[in-house]
Order: C-alpha cells, then structure tokens, then sequence
C-alpha cells in the first residue's frame, strides 16, 4: 500500500501497569505503508512516578514522527486538525478521549481493546481474565466513542488461555494478536466496507481498578486465589508479604498439595502453596530453596 492513508496514533501500547511493550502495532502500521502524521501519548503516564519512559517515545523519535503529550487532549483540537488526518488509531491511551476529539476524524478512532467485548470492559481486562481463571479470552477492534468501550465492534479474535500466563505474557499475546489484526482489517474498515456490529449491552461486565492496597497478600486465601494474583500483578502492584519475619515480594508460586510438597511450602487459608521464586529483602531474585538457605527460617 502506498502512504495514502494518514493516521495519527493515540496511546502507549501498555494494555496493562506495569508491563513493557515492544510496540508491534505503531511499527506494523509504518511498516506496511501508513502516513503516521503524529503520535499522541499520555503525559500522566509519560511522567509517571516511577520515571520509566514511554517506549512510544522512543519510537516515534526513531521515526521522526512528531510526538504529542497533552495533559488535556480537549486542548489540542486545532493541533490535530491542522495534520488532516483520515482516521485515528488508539493502543491503550489510558485516559478518556472526548468526542469532539473523536469527531475530528472523519473515519474516527478505531480502537484496539484486550478483551472479548463487552466483557471486561475498563482498565483491568488481562488482570481480571487471569484473577477468574478464563479460559479464554481475547481483542477487539472498536470504534470509539465517548463511553468507556462500548462503541461497536468491527471484528474479534479469541485467545485461548493456559492458567499459566503472567500479566506481561498475556499483555505480549494479546498486543501482537490485535496489531495483526488492525493491519489486516484497517483496509476494509477505512474504505467502509467492513462495518461494526453494535455490542450487546445486557452482557457488558466492567473491570475494576486495582490499587497497591492489593499487593499485600492475604495468607488466609485459598492458594488458587494467591497463584493467581501473583501471576495478575507481576509488574505492579506485586504481590508482597511477610515470609518468616522478612518482608517479601512473591514472583512465582504454585499450588502444593501437602507441606511436604516442594522446598519452600507454607500454609494459605486451609491448604499448601509452594513459592518457586521470590525477591528477597535484600532486592534479589531468588528461589525458595535459596531463600531458606539464606535467611533464617522462623514461624509464620
């Protein structure tokens, strides 16, 4: 395709906090020919407190694309006028995008969201899918408009699911799966021959925020619950607690089946969790069989 189509690109790429992302879909849309006339990032999460850069920003510099970072998206409306863009593609963007802004684009903003839509709805749906233990979940590519994901849908593609996945392999999985399929479809979309089927509101569920509070385990849950909330907040908020008067932070654990178990078993709720790996007080990253060599063992 040649670079007749102009876009300008909303978003961060990070379907989840904490994860990182190679970018796949702003580097796909370059690659097979799209005019990226400008990149609009979020400025909170550019200048979030842990100070970890955008890797969007990096991109966009790599490839001269001129990078926005409005702290009100309302306020650049002249701004992304004047680049005469046909449509607007968003990849995460973490904020609410007004419509006057949306209605600035005459194919508007298609929107590439990680879920099965209109379940998980909001700003935790691979968090939520591995906390429930789905089976499955997966991307849909939407039309966006003012209210939070429930614009109609264009197309879907379902992801099987292990039980096994950390938020950032889910997060890698699902962003690759929707970057092949906006390049796929965009075609279709922009030339209005693939049109979007509205969602079923009586089936939409929304996620709910997580907060750090949530990283303090609680030892009287099931080990299921706790395996699962390691592997959903790897990255942030963690999953933190105290092992044998030493705070801390739990990366990979698995449910035991008595306490003899596996090298480093202790109780939760009624039954055994094994933890395989661990961050240490000390901040390194060791197994549990290191980890009763180094410290010592105390009661719970």
């Amino acid at each position: 395709m040649t670079k007749s189509k102009r876009l300008i690109f909303f978003g961060n790429e990070r379907l989840a906090t904490g994860v990182t992302t190679t970018n796949p879909t702003l580097a796909g849309l370059i690659e097979v020919g799209y005019d990226i006339a400008a990149v609009v990032a979020n400025y909170t999460e550019s200048r979030s407190r842990s100070q970890r850069k955008l890797e969007i920003e990096d991109m966009a510099k790599v490839h001269n694309i001129p990078l926005l970072l409005p702290d009100n998206l309302g306020g650049t409306k002249a701004h992304l006028t004047d680049f005469g863009a046909e449509a607007g593609v968003l990849v995460a963007y973490g904020d609410i995008v007004p419509l006057d802004v949306i209605e600035l684009f005459p194919k508007g903003i298609i929107n590439i969201h990680p879920s099965l839509l209109p379940k998980y709805r909001g700003s935790t749906p691979i968090e939520t899918a591995i906390l429930e233990g789905a089976p499955e979940t997966g991307v849909s590519l939407m039309q966006l408009v003012a209210e939070m994901d429930a614009g109609p849908v264009f197309v879907q593609e379902k992801v099987d699911l292990s039980g096994h996945e950390t938020k950032q392999e889910l997060a890698d999985r699902l962003l690759k799966t929707g970057a092949d399929l906006l390049i796929k479809n965009l075609p279709t979309i922009l030339d209005d021959s693939l049109a979007p089927t509205p969602q079923d509101e009586t089936q939409a569920t929304i996620t709910e925020r997580i907060t750090k509070d949530e990283s303090l385990i609680d030892w009287n849950k099931s080990p299921d619950e706790i395996e699962k909330e390691v592997r959903a907040y790897a990255g942030w908020p963690k999953s933190r607690g105290d092992l044998f008067g030493n705070s801390v932070i739990l990366t990979k654990v698995r449910v035991a089946t008595a306490e003899n178990d596996g090298e480093l078993v202790i109780k939760s709720g009624s039954e055994w969790l094994e933890i395989l790996e661990l961050i240490a007080p000390s901040g390194r990253t060791m197994s549990g069989a290191d980890f009763l060599r180094g410290y010592r063992k105390k009661p719970i």
